[in-house]
């Protein structure tokens, strides 16, 4: 998995460009992009195991991740609550 801090991290999605803020998952206020952490994205990755390769994806009650992933971490200004946002491959 890499990391991409910033704006600049925006980029690495598997759909469309991540928003650069989004709302706080706890008070609702607005929280800016931190990093983005994606896997998958380079051929070098090509070797290394994926998230989506820890649990079974066996429907309702055993829901996980299908493909590579992509995850925006972000933080509310002001509570400093984290929000994530995520896609997939």
């Amino acid at each position: 998995m890499k990391v991409t801090i910033g704006e600049k991290g925006l980029k690495c999605s598997w759909q469309k460009e991540f928003p650069k803020t989004t709302k706080c998952c706890r008070c609702e206020g607005t929280s800016r992009i931190g990093f983005v952490a994606h896997e998958g994205m380079d051929k070098a990755d090509l070797k290394i195991p994926y998230i989506c390769g820890l649990h079974d994806n066996k429907g309702k009650g055993n829901f996980w991740l299908h493909d590579c992933c992509t995850v925006a971490v972000y933080f509310c200004r002001d509570c400093l609550e984290p929000t994530a946002l995520y896609n997939q491959g």
